[in-house]
């Protein structure tokens, strides 16, 4: 029996985002007459209710057997008209995206010519869906227990809510303490509060929990599996360990930025000059420079931040909210002293903490917009040597105290925590979320999660808002006792593989393996991910992908070069073109 393709297409006005510079109703007869379309109609929202209710109808009423949307990205709405055509009956395989916003109406004028690139892609996209398959969609089951790694705020917030929903947790710690650099630090910001009693409370709750497994002086070795069913090795002292579990939650850390890189400051050198983090105990001990309370001290901001000569450009966010604190604590506990700030900006972002900036200037604080260029001896004292970039000019200013308020940085050990969970790392070197805004704790690997400053610098509260975010989607595939596997994955034709192994060598997922009898590379379809990575890879062609063919990248590619069906766009007032 020989297929006939009928398919529907669905032109989304987006509101005004499409139809500001599209013609959608012009698109909409223009894919009325493509091959295959049975009927075509234009939409203001065709994500809304009604606009999938058109969908669905159309499904039942028309006998259709493939949909095309042209809208928005598919990472925004893909899943969405997935379950729509499910819905209806039709397997979600069978159904395409056009985007014709981010890759159209948004990167272009108004006019013919973008109406007739939204034509282009929407006849791409309907040469695409004559030659789609249905695919199954499975499922693995998921075993209960979760893996967290590192010990600071994150890890510790993350593992009690996951035991709190009931499911079996391993926190894994490389040192012998729990609380990473939170437990180094005398006070937070912006009410002051000791850091000692908000961390303490909940290490003991970790501890005490009786469905949390704490290993301190411990690290992961070996991460195998796929998410639901990972094999974790870990070691302790000679002894290693094996894990099953459904899911792990990194929260490795950062680290302090080494202010030795920085020598015209002169850390390391001069006693009276220190960091952030030095400043934090001297302030639980008793502010005190050999022997003596210092009367005049300076703070310096950004300094290992947003600094483009040592490749560190991005801000580390809490730097600002610190020196404000501890020039706060300064000025409480030596009321007589002089202290003031060097900055370029002052980025106070969060609640509350522009009032506690204001409260700072407010109780003696100097703030001077500056950048120190060195740090020079002077009798007992130091001086800093800066341009007041506001007044213009060069100045100096003596000091008992200088503070460097250091940034954060990737640990040491990122590049090899990487590749053991096969995780991707941004421009700045943190690891890299799946997407900043729809997916901020996922990664590309399913089943991996982040949280805390791993992925980024942060404070404390946005530390355990991010741990409780990740903890939440960690708990979805446990809860729900199995998760489903990508249908669009790899396949090998084995009459042409050669057993290379150049798709395994490109594979970032290691899921491609050599048969150990029939010489020829086989695909862990749970592991593999789709990307198609193996299939450029691939020098006699043997490797395919499900959903994304090299017969339908032709016809797509066919349908853009010919452009035997493009006319020059016109108007219509119809929003629907049906043809039997």
């Amino acid at each position: 029996m020989v297929f006939t393709s009928r398919v529907g297409v669905y032109i989304c006005h987006c509101g005004i985002n499409i139809a500001a510079t599209v013609d959608v109703a012009a698109v909409a007869e223009f894919a009325a007459g493509l091959p295959g379309v049975v009927v075509a109609r234009h939409y203001t929202y065709m994500c809304s209710d009604p606009g999938q209710v058109l969908i669905k109808n159309d499904i039942a009423e028309l006998n259709l057997n493939r949909v095309v949307v042209a809208s928005c990205s598919p990472l925004m709405h893909e899943p969405t008209f997935r379950a729509t055509v499910a819905d209806a009956g039709l397997n979600p395989y069978c159904y395409e995206m056009a985007n014709i916003r981010e890759q159209c109406s948004w990167v272009h004028p108004g006019g013919s010519i973008t109406t007739l690139k939204a034509m282009q892609l929407v006849a791409s996209a309907v040469a695409k869906a004559t030659h789609l398959e249905p695919l199954e969609i499975r499922q693995v089951p998921v075993t209960p227990a979760a893996l967290v790694i590192g010990g600071g705020f994150a890890g510790l917030q993350a593992s009690l809510d996951i035991a709190e929903a009931g499911f079996q947790v391993t926190l894994v710690e490389r040192s012998s303490q729990l609380g990473g650099h939170a437990a180094q630090l005398y006070r937070t910001f912006p009410t002051l509060e000791s850091v000692v009693d908000l961390l303490n409370p909940v290490i003991c709750q970790v501890k005490e929990h009786p469905r949390i497994a704490v290993m301190t002086e411990t690290e992961v070795t070996e991460v195998g599996g796929y998410v639901g069913n990972f094999k974790v090795k870990v070691r302790r002292g000679e002894e290693v360990t094996e894990l099953l579990v459904g899911t792990i939650l990194v929260a490795t850390g950062y680290e302090v930025f080494d202010a030795h890189c920085k020598p015209e400051l002169g850390y390391g050198v001069y006693p009276q000059v220190i960091t952030t983090l030095d400043f934090e105990r001297l302030a639980a001990e008793g502010i005190q420079v050999n022997g003596r309370q210092p009367q005049r001290v300076v703070f310096i901001q950004c300094v290992g931040s947003r600094d483009q000569s040592l490749g560190n450009p991005y801000c580390s966010r809490v730097c600002c909210m610190v020196t404000a604190k501890q020039a706060r604590l300064v000025r409480q506990t030596l009321p007589e002293s002089e202290v003031s700030v060097f900055y370029m900006d002052v980025r106070a972002f969060g609640k509350n903490f522009e009032e506690f900036y204001d409260l700072t200037r407010e109780e003696g604080v100097i703030y001077r917009r500056g950048n120190p260029s060195e740090i020079i001896r002077r009798g007992e004292r130091v001086v800093v040597r800066a341009e007041d970039t506001l007044l213009g000019e060069p100045v100096e200013v003596e000091a008992d105290l200088v503070v460097l308020a250091v940034g954060m940085t990737p640990r040491a050990d990122t590049d090899a925590v990487a590749g053991l969970l096969k995780l991707a790392r941004s421009a700045d070197g943190f690891f890299l979320e799946a997407h900043p805004k729809l997916r901020p704790v996922d990664t590309a690997m399913a089943g991996l999660f982040l949280a805390g400053c791993c992925q980024g610098p942060k404070d404390i509260s946005e530390t355990i808002s991010q741990a409780r975010a990740a903890a939440c989607a960690a708990l979805i595939p446990l809860m729900r006792g199995q998760v489903p596997v990508e249908a669009a994955t790899s396949y090998v034709d084995e009459e042409l593989c050669a057993g290379c192994g150049q798709c395994a060598q490109v594979c970032a997922f290691s899921a491609l393996a050599l048969h150990p009898l029939r010489g020829v590379m086989t695909v862990n379809p749970v592991l593999c991910q789709g990307c198609g990575a193996c299939a450029a890879a691939c020098p006699s062609g043997a490797i395919n992908v499900h959903h994304f063919t090299f017969e339908q990248f032709i016809a797509q590619i066919d349908a853009l070069v010919d452009g035997e069906f493009l006319p020059m766009p016109v108007s219509l007032s119809e929003d629907v073109i049906v043809r039997a």
